[in-house]
């Protein structure tokens, strides 16, 4: 139904919502000025992924004209996201509907068989960049390895330059509505953004697209949750996981269902969604007291490590720097160790014993990254106050990486953050033998103050056992 402006759509959440499939459903209405098929009837047609879209044009003595038709069609080389029927009267119309979808279906499922489309998450991801200064590729490029580390497959890559931010959707409705038609040509379910989206931005962008939205605080939470073997891991992760989901519980979510009790597990007069937030609140509340508990068992074995009096040395740098590799050659330990992000979660310590027989305890630590989320920078702060107890923080720096100058900045952001400049780092560039050019290497070494080294090749070693041990000499030994 509508009038001579617009038609009112109904919700339509019943009908089937397979990512190779229509919808089953088709929009036929007048257009009482005998235009074509509008950009409006195109946004519908692809957002609702209709299985076609007509408008029937109106002459002016009210008897109908042409009938203008488009459908959805499969990813193709040009990039067409749509293709239209040649506009005929709706008598002359001879083509075998049920036929035609069910073919044009087929093809959607065939151009997706090259892609692996049996996985849970299939995703696009999406930076909207105002910056023109700001390197937002290689910051797609390592949100695509945080998406390969939490197991998502990626089907596509957009980034939309803008002048501003759109508040409600962060991108326009037009570049929008591509990425539904793009999701379901390619059989992606999924959006991740490269932002730290607002409660009421997700709120909008999955209406709006109808597919699962997140941003990139959730998939670094969603990796931590992964990685947390531990129990003191496992608390920090889901306190962070936790004070992330509160402001955004709405009414309709259903993600915290599991912690509503039955009959008399909720207070007179509360709704589903207050039953929610409160159960969460005390959640946190009682990880908030399980964490000051383990703070104090970790204040307590520093207490019993400084009257060793062996010095600690903490190992940081960014995530996938080499740090556990490089942990597991100078100490002989077994530190799980993968070409992913994040791979250590949970802090392991070792003794190392230098060439003049002195000792020292090494521990490894969680990986820093740029913008690491505010939930999780409050949940492993009791782990970051290890930190405050080294004697020398090593900084594993994968010099390989076209963007380490960026790393190192985003790391020592944090060690400002914890207050930590004060002391004494040895910067170190992990991988020199991936880098060919071994002149331009040295000129890098000299111009950051950093020793070069192979986690893989023990050989590499010596000069920086010597300055640790000699750093360590002056405020210790």
């Amino acid at each position: 139904m509508g009038n001579h402006k617009e038609i009112v759509i109904p919700n339509l959440d019943g009908f089937r919502a397979a990512s190779t499939r229509l919808k089953g459903l088709r929009l036929v209405h007048t257009h009482l000025s005998g235009e074509p098929l509008t950009q409006d009837d195109l946004t519908d047609l692809a957002l609702l992924r209709l299985d076609l879209v007509s408008a029937l044009e109106v002459g002016e003595n009210g008897l109908p004209g042409k009938v203008h038709t488009a459908h959805l069609i499969p990813e193709n080389p040009d990039g067409r996201y749509w293709a239209f029927l040649k506009p005929s009267r709706s008598s002359e119309m001879d083509i075998h509907f049920l036929d035609f979808i069910h073919a044009l279906e087929d093809e959607l499922a065939g151009k997706q068989k090259s892609r692996r489309v049996d996985l849970t998450d299939r995703a696009i991801l999406v930076r909207v960049e105002t910056d023109p200064l700001f390197d937002g590729e290689a910051s797609l490029d390592e949100l695509k390895e945080l998406a390969r580390t939490c197991g998502v497959e990626v089907f596509d890559i957009v980034m939309q330059r803008r002048r501003k931010i759109d508040p409600r959707f962060l991108m326009g409705k037009g570049k929008l509505a591509e990425l539904v038609i793009r999701g379901l040509q390619i059989g992606a379910n999924l959006l991740i953004f490269d932002h730290e989206l607002t409660p009421a931005q997700v709120r909008s962008i999955t209406n709006f697209t109808d597919l699962k939205v997140i941003d990139r605080t959730q998939l670094i939470l969603d990796i931590f949750s992964q990685r947390a073997h531990n129990s003191e891991g496992k608390i920090q992760v889901e306190l962070a996981q936790l004070k992330y989901l509160l402001p955004r519980l709405i009414a309709k979510n259903t993600a915290m269902s599991r912690l509503t009790g039955g009959i008399g597990g909720r207070g007179p007069g509360e709704t589903k969604l207050e039953i929610n937030r409160r159960r969460v609140r005390d959640r946190i509340v009682r990880l908030e007291k399980d964490l000051k508990k383990i703070q104090k068992m970790r204040i307590e074995r520093r207490r019993k490590r400084k009257r060793k009096g062996l010095p600690i040395i903490s190992i940081i740098g960014y995530t996938n720097a080499g740090k556990s590799t490089l942990l597991n050659a100078l100490t002989q330990s077994d530190v799980l160790t993968e070409d992913l992000l994040f791979a250590t979660l949970d802090p392991k310590s070792s003794r190392l014993r230098f060439p003049r027989d002195t000792e020292a305890v090494i521990t490894d630590t969680v990986g820093f990254i740029r913008h690491l989320p505010r939930e999780l920078f409050a949940a492993f702060r009791a782990t970051f106050e290890e930190l405050h107890e080294a004697d020398l923080l090593l900084h594993i720096i994968d010099v390989c990486n076209p963007n380490f100058e960026e790393h190192i900045q985003a790391v020592e952001n944090i060690l400002e953050e914890l207050d930590l400049t004060n002391k004494k780092i040895i910067r170190v560039f992990n991988k020199q033998d991936l880098f060919r050019d071994k002149v331009i290497l040295q000129n890098l070494c000299n111009r950051f103050h950093a020793m070069p080294v192979s986690a893989l090749n023990p050989e590499t070693f010596p000069p920086l056992m010597k300055k640790m041990e000699e750093t360590l000499t002056k405020s210790h030994f």
